[in-house]
């Protein structure tokens, strides 16, 4: 069984509700044989990293950039994770109340250094979220455990 890890910040309603949404589409009854696991950023350890065989990851947009609570997941598994988790799958969605640009900046950076693959278009929303973006969550969280099933 695949172990897909959902790793988020989300101190906010709007927050919530992209989670919530995403954690609804990754568990979704028509995928089989995946096991989705959620932790705080705060909380997350480089174990639960090397144990996933995909991520998903949320933030809000904050002073610019990812959360710090995401930023001090990476700080804590960015090395001993580097070589044993490069290729696996990943995708991610940023709250912010204005512009998330930062924010994404520096998640595509840090993937990209991890190697891990983004398998699905982020969702990025400003504002509150509407049924649309909550609907893009759910597809973010469907689509990247989806390709972890067999």
């Amino acid at each position: 069984m695949a172990t897909l890890l959902i790793v988020h910040h989300t101190p906010s309603p709007n927050c919530q509700a992209m989670f919530e949404a995403v954690v609804s589409g990754a568990s979704d009854p028509g995928i089989e044989d995946v096991r989705v696991v959620r932790v705080p950023a705060l909380a997350a350890t480089a174990s639960d990293v090397l144990a996933a065989d995909g991520f998903l990851l949320g933030t809000p947009a904050n002073l610019g950039y990812m959360s710090g609570a995401l930023k001090h997941f990476f700080d804590q598994v960015y090395y001993p994770c580097l070589d044993a988790t490069r290729g696996r799958p990943f995708g991610y969605w940023v709250h912010g109340g204005n512009d998330v640009t930062g924010a994404v900046r520096g998640i595509e950076s840090v993937t990209t250094g991890l190697g891990w693959r983004r398998t699905a278009e982020a969702v990025t929303v400003t504002g509150e979220p509407d049924k649309g973006d909550l609907e893009r969550c759910w597809e973010l969280g469907a689509t990247v455990a989806a390709g972890l099933m067999g």
